[in-house]
């Protein structure tokens, strides 16, 4: 099999991977939200530190421990992760899979706004036609709902900002989840001895089987992190972001088909927007690199491939 065609595969497998998500936490009742994120913090560091391991990667890590700069993006990552994580467990296990979903479809978007806002981008005119349209579609969503989707804008701008540090810290993708949560450690096993204390917890009070799955938290999110890892390096930036589509896509379709989540006319309104905006967005952003390598190949033909 060619390196690009297995990339391609491999991506495939970490997005579709990431979109079954809503089929997993639930499983892990009776463990509440916060329990559930606390026990995937704390597994998660456990089966990255093993990848880390295997892979032979603690130079890396150590040399980004003695970088002030790097340290200090990683743990603003680490926070904002976390919130994502935690939001995530939350809108799935209350039964809101489809405004999770809507979270992960407007990302691509409140990526780009933030680029505007905190890297100085401009933005060429389809792109704010994007955005226009995606801001409609916020506001039809927020009178469809009675209230601001908040589980889908926290969701994207959690996502967004974590997109954000990891680019302006610069770690590879295990080593950086290793830092990570490093960091938010200490707080998850703070808070899982103390609730275990009280008698509140559910690790090994819950059955063999709820105790397996909580220690899985840690190898479902390592595994779609390692595919995704090993797709990145033998596909194009391009390709993975069209292939990201497939988590939300999974995700509302799961909500709608598997757990008859209410898709009331408005709210199709609302979603038809989104996916309007991301048309848009999609097709600009197409056209651009054409044109971008179009011009590349005129300067200078021989660097063309």
């Amino acid at each position: 099999m060619d390196t690009g065609r297995k990339g391609f595969l491999l991506g495939v497998a970490a997005y579709v991977a990431w979109g079954f998500f809503p089929l997993y936490w639930p499983l892990l009742a009776p463990a509440g939200p916060v329990e559930i994120l606390a026990h995937r913090i704390v597994w998660s560091l456990v089966a990255v530190a093993v990848l880390v391991a295997v892979t032979r990667r603690w130079a890396q890590v150590r040399a980004v421990l003695r970088d002030r700069t790097r340290l200090g993006f990683i743990a603003v990552g680490a926070f904002t992760i976390a919130l994502n994580w935690g939001m995530y467990i939350y809108g799935v296990n209350s039964g809101q899979v489809v405004e999770t979903s809507l979270g992960y479809f407007i990302n691509p978007l409140v990526t780009i706004l933030l680029g505007v806002l905190v890297m100085g981008e401009r933005l060429r005119p389809g792109q704010w036609v994007g955005l226009g349209v995606a801001l409609a579609a916020v506001v039809e969503l927020t009178w469809d709902y009675g209230r601001l989707p908040w589980i889908a804008l926290t969701l994207a701008f959690s996502f967004g900002t974590y997109g954000l540090m990891k680019k302006k810290a610069g770690v590879g993708s295990a080593e950086g989840l290793a830092l990570e949560t490093a960091v938010l450690a200490p707080v998850a096993l703070v808070f899982l001895v103390v609730v275990h204390a009280s008698g509140g917890g559910t690790f090994g009070h819950a059955g063999w089987v709820n105790a397996l799955l909580l220690a899985g938290t840690g190898v479902v999110t390592a595994v779609p992190l390692l595919l995704f890892g090993a797709a990145a390096v033998r596909v194009p930036m391009s390709t993975m972001g069209m292939l990201q589509y497939f988590v939300p896509i999974i995700q509302f379709a799961i909500g709608v088909l598997v757990f008859h989540e209410a898709m009331p006319g408005p709210r199709w309104i609302g979603f038809g927007l989104v996916w309007l905006a991301l048309v848009v967005i999609t097709a600009e952003s197409l056209a651009h690199r054409r044109r971008v390598l179009a011009l590349a190949a005129r300067r200078q033909p021989e660097l063309v491939v």
